[in-house]
């Protein structure tokens, strides 16, 4: 498997201003915006959650909580995903000091692979042509059961046409 180069963000984190209607999303409503990019990234879609109600329960309980959980894990993910350079502790730093900006980020990065197509290398690959399995064509006349004596003497096997009808049973011919 050969690893691909890494790249770069396809917009900066303070690039709000590129994209108008991400930068009015991530401003009236920041909480929707965060859902929206878990969502469409494959994840739980409650999980930026995580980082307004963690800090209140967290603080509630004594505990301190000082990297909001859910946006690091995301911008970790999607720098995994798509090989994006970067750190671990970059991405501690972003989410800590500029959690809104890299929910923005993100969304600006989703919407940019949504319209990228993905080019796939396909490699040659050995196709045997197979022949089906011989079928035998029974011929016509083949006895495949008893001989059945038809009224009249005309002996018949069965399913086979006669001049008094066709033979249907051992001993049974139908006329139309």
């Amino acid at each position: 498997m050969s690893t691909q180069p890494l790249v770069e963000w396809e917009t900066g984190l303070l690039d709000c201003f590129e994209e108008a209607s991400t930068c009015c999303y991530g401003f009236w409503c920041s909480p929707c915006l965060a859902c929206t990019v878990s969502g469409r990234f494959g994840e739980n879609t409650c999980l930026p959650l995580c980082d307004f109600c963690g800090p209140a329960v967290t603080a509630y309980c004594g505990i301190p909580l000082g990297v909001p959980p859910a946006v690091l894990s995301m911008r970790a993910a999607m720098r995994n995903r798509y090989g994006i350079k970067g750190s671990l502790c970059k991405d501690i730093a972003v989410s800590c000091f500029c959690g809104w900006c890299s929910w923005c980020q993100m969304h600006r990065e989703l919407k940019h692979r949504k319209k990228t197509p993905t080019v796939i290398n396909v490699h040659n690959q050995t196709v045997f042509a197979m022949q089906p399995a011989p079928v035998m064509m029974m011929p016509q006349g083949f006895v495949t059961q008893q001989n059945v004596v038809a009224p009249q003497g005309v002996v018949a096997p069965q399913g086979v046409v006669t001049p008094q009808g066709v033979v249907n049973q051992p001993g049974m011919i139908m006329t139309s």
